[in-house]
């Protein structure tokens, strides 16, 4: 029996008031126990990355009829990226937890999850997770390569490249603002490996999407052909039973580490793999991406590690060149959401441009990854990008520059007074999980004025936020304890010595902090609501910044009727 009989099965007052509001169009036999499939949709004006997705829910509707299922759109909290204040990380949590009880709740067999824009895609895979309904994941693709002056724009990378030419004087404001209407050519996420394309596509690594579908660009044709297809796959998934406890285990994760160093993925993927996995009860830790990832070739040449866009790599043979590259380091008994291995579906893709994707021994970089750097300034650990920033700042002394608050960074940044030099360390406090509150991408300073005037395009840089999956540059980040959970951040004065070594795992402070008070100030304090909640009850960013409370699952079931 389908767990939707539940609500619709018998002929007692309860299931005829469930079918009854349901007739506005739907026949008898809608309700003869078969699957009512959800499809959790983030589609809204105010996340424009995700505007294309009622038209994608229109296909998975097709396929999901055509396999004999009932689909039903189901409208879920949705956050742009680029709208909201003061961080859509504030809400991935709350996205997920209110994904979540609504499926949980409604009289659904399984869930199509749509989503694309940065959060979406972690927040659907979170709920799905804690339900543990059949869900199959339907990324809504990279939007397509906009172009000035005859060069490529990077939607992100160049919005932070061409800003800081402006500071410098050496790109004016009117042409940077002509560049506005080139850099969103067409629907979709940013076309750089920022973190949508990141989240995009390691959600195929772990299994959670039609083999072969992530990564097509918004645009193109072959993405609504793959959300019939999808429609059709999760009425099998259904008639098998077979749940993201099933497909996402350790062995999926893992690989999906794998796959973020050779694509050369977003920071960001750390917090949300590890949320993720803390709701299934998957043994996941911030230690295991530099264990298994940081050995692990560069072999995507784009942005903003390299030089190219998603859809160079779609042309070039997508994804599953890209693993087939790696496929000795993949685990061959991760399953997908067909039941089958994930390695079965890579076949003989092969790589078209080796321009795009390198083979190993031509890699851009031969340790990639994500570094976890542990320290007397990060004793819970910090990570940073080796393949986005400057080789030879990958070992580091020098005198900090502290800024205590986004505010303070702005108000001071660019005063000619301040005393900073290409060998100083930026560091900027109070930005993680609690502090902000939200954990915001900040953590990628712009550089001072007048360092920049003198050519300087990058520093080393240390923050307890996080930095957008489009950003590059030496940045230490997600550094645990955060300032606001008591860290040793809060404790550093301008002018103290900080030691990075990225090939030692390290990043220390060359003072005795034991002796100082913390810097409390610019902390954020929310009296009610949402922030309240978050601010009491978040995570450090080194176990994934989920609630306390949510860690782990609840599964489907209902215990009580509604009338």
């Amino acid at each position: 029996m389908t767990r939707s009989s539940q609500w619709y099965g018998g002929s007692d007052r309860n299931a005829y008031i469930h079918r009854a509001w349901m007739r506005r169009g739907l026949p008898e036999h809608a309700f003869d126990g078969r699957p009512h499939i959800a499809i959790a949709n983030t589609a809204s004006d105010l996340t424009p990355c995700n505007t294309h997705l009622d038209e994608v829910a229109e296909h998975v509707k097709r396929g999901v009829w055509e396999a004999g299922g009932v689909p039903l759109n189901l409208p879920v909290v949705s956050l742009g990226e680029t709208q909201v204040r003061p961080t859509a990380m504030l809400w991935r949590n709350l996205a997920a937890m209110a994904i979540e009880e609504m499926l949980r709740a409604n009289p659904i067999d399984g869930v199509v999850l749509l989503g694309g824009c940065d959060k979406t895609i972690p927040a659907l895979l979170m709920a799905g997770a804690s339900v543990d309904l059949p869900a199959v994941v339907v990324p809504g693709g990279p939007m397509l390569t906009g172009h000035f002056r005859g060069v490529a724009l990077g939607c992100g990378t160049d919005v932070w490249a061409l800003s800081e030419e402006v500071r410098a004087g050496t790109l004016s404001r009117v042409e940077f603002l002509r560049s506005e209407s080139s850099m969103i050519r067409s629907k979709g996420h940013c076309n750089t490996m920022g973190t949508a394309s990141t989240m995009g596509l390691l959600a195929e690594v772990l299994g959670m999407t039609l083999p072969g579908l992530a990564g097509t660009p918004a645009p193109d044709s072959r993405l609504l052909e793959g959300a019939h297809e999808t429609g059709r796959l999760i009425v099998d998934m259904i008639a098998a039973g077979r749940r993201p406890s099933q497909v996402m285990t350790r062995s999926s994760f893992l690989n999906a580490v794998v796959a973020l160093a050779a694509l050369g993925g977003s920071t960001n993927a750390v917090v949300h793999l590890l949320a993720i996995a803390g709701r299934l009860g998957v043994e996941l830790t911030q230690d295991d991406f530099d264990r298994y990832g940081s050995g692990v070739p560069l072999l995507v040449d784009l942005q903003p590690a390299g030089r190219f866009l998603m859809d160079d790599l779609y042309r070039a043979g997508g994804l599953h060149a890209v693993l087939n590259e790696v496929r000795d380091l993949l685990d061959p008994a991760a399953l997908t959401v067909t039941g089958r291995p994930l390695v079965e579906h890579l076949g003989e893709a092969t790589v078209h441009d080796r321009e795009v994707i390198r083979p190993r021994d031509k890699s851009l970089r031969e340790d990639a990854g994500i570094a976890v750097l542990y320290g007397n300034l990060a004793p819970d650990g910090a990570v940073i990008k080796p393949a986005a920033a400057s080789p030879e700042l990958l070992r580091h002394r020098g005198p900090a520059v502290v800024f205590d608050s986004i505010e303070d960074l702005h108000a001071r940044l660019d005063d000619p007074d301040l005393e900073v030099t290409a060998d100083s360390v930026l560091i900027l406090r109070g930005c993680g999980p609690k502090g902000y509150p939200g954990m915001p991408e900040v953590s990628n300073m712009p550089l001072p004025a007048k360092l920049l005037a003198q050519g300087v395009r990058d520093m080393v840089r240390v923050c307890d936020g996080r930095m957008s999956g489009t950003a590059y540059g030496t940045v230490v980040l997600h550094v645990a304890p955060e300032a606001a959970a008591g860290g040793p951040l809060a404790k550093v004065r301008t002018g103290d010595m900080i030691v990075l070594d990225v090939p030692g795992r390290r990043i220390d402070v060359e003072a005795d902090l034991s002796t100082r008070e913390p810097v409390t100030t610019g902390f954020a304090a929310p009296a009610r609501g949402w922030e309240r909640l978050y601010v009491d009850t978040v995570q450090q960013a080194n176990i994934g910044a989920d609630l306390d409370f949510l860690i782990g699952s609840s599964g489907d079931r209902v215990a009580r009727e509604s009338h």
